[in-house]
């Protein structure tokens, strides 16, 4: 039995990125094995020593899945560039952790942060058709055929956006539900259809919510709340979604990346809810 693994695995396996963020790290030479630098596809023996950055990678057994309410402002990346603040810097967290798909810069609202590596696509992922729920405002005035347009499908990134379901709360706000993550895809619906968003907030992913948690702050998941996402995630894939076109087609956001470990784990290491702010 060949006792190698890829070492972009290893290094999702060890919480410090996603696999296609470990390539990325590759490519750009940051990552060695022992005084060598790796290759993309390369395999590594136990107990050889990894590095980026010139530090030492070592894997940690503690899962971590955090809620974390954004603020506008802050850059969804674990690598600062121009400056941006990151989210990683932002909360500061003591474990070595990155985001669940992303949020752009100018949007706010749940994030979910882990070194739990399959759990991003199996979550993110559109062809599992899993939930993301936002609150938005607009510049103009919100009508029956705008819900009607956004709920039905609009026109962007060569597909049209699946069917979703959207609910007007204000002259100038709705609520919509997704099932699938394109590049800003709420605010290029918005923008074909000849509005601008001025706010966009998600309050909820599956069965995780804002509830109680204060912009800026974050908690870990609850042992309940860790349950009920492992019984909605049981048939889902963890593969990257393949780019689709055509009508309703099912690609996912590409910043979407996979990073750590098999969900189908017991919830060692998930903590107890507990709220914490960035600092």
């Amino acid at each position: 039995m060949d006792a190698k693994i890829r070492i972009n695995k290893y290094l999702s396996d060890t919480g410090i990125c996603s696999r296609r963020e470990a390539d990325r790290l590759i490519e750009d030479g940051r990552v060695t094995v022992g005084n060598v630098k790796a290759v993309n596809g390369q395999k590594i023996l136990p107990g050889e020593r990894v590095f980026v950055d010139g530090r030492l990678v070592e894997k940690t057994d503690r899962k971590v899945l955090l809620l974390f309410n954004k603020p506008p402002g802050i850059v969804c990346s674990t690598r600062q560039q121009r400056e941006e603040m990151t989210v990683t810097d932002f909360i500061h967290y003591p474990i070595r952790i990155y985001p669940v798909g992303r949020l752009d810069k100018d949007s706010e609202g749940l994030l979910l942060m882990t070194n739990e590596g399959d759990l991003v696509n199996r979550i993110m992922r559109a062809g599992n058709f899993h939930e993301k729920e936002y609150l938005v405002k607009v510049d103009r005035p919100v009508d029956n055929n705008f819900i009607r347009k956004m709920a039905s499908g609009v026109p962007i990134l060569n597909t049209v956006t699946r069917p979703c379901t959207v609910e007007q709360t204000g002259k100038y706000s709705f609520r919509i539900i997704l099932t699938q993550g394109l590049n800003r895809q709420i605010r290029r619906m918005c923008q074909y259809l000849g509005y601008n968003v001025c706010s966009l907030k998600r309050i909820r992913i599956m069965n995780l919510t804002l509830d109680g948690i204060k912009e800026g702050q974050y908690r870990e998941i609850t042992e309940k709340e860790w349950k009920e996402l492992q019984k909605m995630l049981v048939e889902s894939s963890n593969q990257p979604a393949v780019q689709k076109g055509g009508r309703h087609g099912n690609s996912s956001d590409q910043t979407h990346e996979r990073a750590g470990q098999e969900t189908g784990q017991s919830v060692e290491g998930i903590l107890s809810g507990r709220h914490r702010n960035h600092k």
